[in-house]
């Protein structure tokens, strides 16, 4: 579990009051509120189309909300795409360098901090290769370095394991407490990984039917009784997401 906290005084960076979205007559958001504060993972799960990525790509401003509200303090936002979304005919240093193409750094200033933010995910070696080159978890570590180039105060990770074997998981798991550590960010973590609950979040909320089902810390887990939760832990078939299918 993550133990980089602040403390409980500490002002939020990201808040969601009464956040609602709908794609044509469905309603994918249902009065979302909650916040995270500097420092803090928080995973967002529940089972797939339930607008888990829908949240980040609201923070993110790469939509609107329908209704609600949504106040970041921080303007730099990192984001890390599920499948990386690296372009394959640039090199890796100019696919991170293409985060910094509005700023007012020079060309050596740019590949300064390319090296530098490559150091900080282990990869500089790969600095002029192309992205078919790496592997899958060197293209997630690669698109974490794109993320944070710009020293964000709130960096979203949609689905950063999935499609992984469990080493490289655990791997892209301590990037992420890493990152989270050095930079201070406000984190969300969408997924559905048990081990990417259990070792990097700090508090969860389960999502379902367009509202939160569950909100907790980590290690009320095993013991909470929601059922949601529970479901959601045990990987049964009956259960309260799927009979209300």
């Amino acid at each position: 579990m993550n133990q980089s906290v602040q403390n409980a005084s500490s002002q939020p960076i990201i808040q969601l009051n009464n956040v609602c979205k709908a794609y044509e007559d469905r309603a994918v958001l249902q009065d979302i509120s909650f916040s995270v504060k500097p420092g803090e993972i928080l995973a967002v799960i529940g089972p797939s189309g339930v607008g888990k990525s829908t949240i980040l790509r609201l923070i993110s401003e790469l939509e609107p909300a329908d209704k609600g509200e949504i106040i970041t303090t921080e303007k730099k936002i990192g984001m890390a795409f599920q499948y990386s979304a690296l372009l394959n005919s640039y090199t890796v240093a100019e696919n991170i360098a293409f985060a910094l193409h509005d700023s007012k750094f020079s060309e050596e200033e740019i590949a300064a901090l390319v090296h530098e933010t490559l150091d900080l995910v282990e990869l500089d070696e790969f600095y002029d290769s192309m992205p078919d080159k790496l592997s899958g978890g060197q293209q997630k570590r690669v698109s974490f370095a794109r993320a944070i180039i710009g020293n964000p105060k709130i960096i979203l990770y949609d689905e950063p394991t999935a499609g992984l074997d469990p080493i490289t998981s655990t791997l892209i798991e301590d990037y992420i407490l890493k990152l989270s550590k050095r930079l201070k960010a406000a984190s969300i973590v969408v997924t559905h990984q048990l081990s990417t609950i259990r070792r990097t979040a700090d508090r969860i909320i389960c999502l379902f039917k367009g509202g939160i089902v569950w909100e907790g810390a980590v290690s009320q887990l095993d013991t909470d009784q929601n059922e949601y939760i529970r479901q959601f832990i045990d990987g049964k078939p009956d259960g309260p997401f799927t009979s209300h299918h």
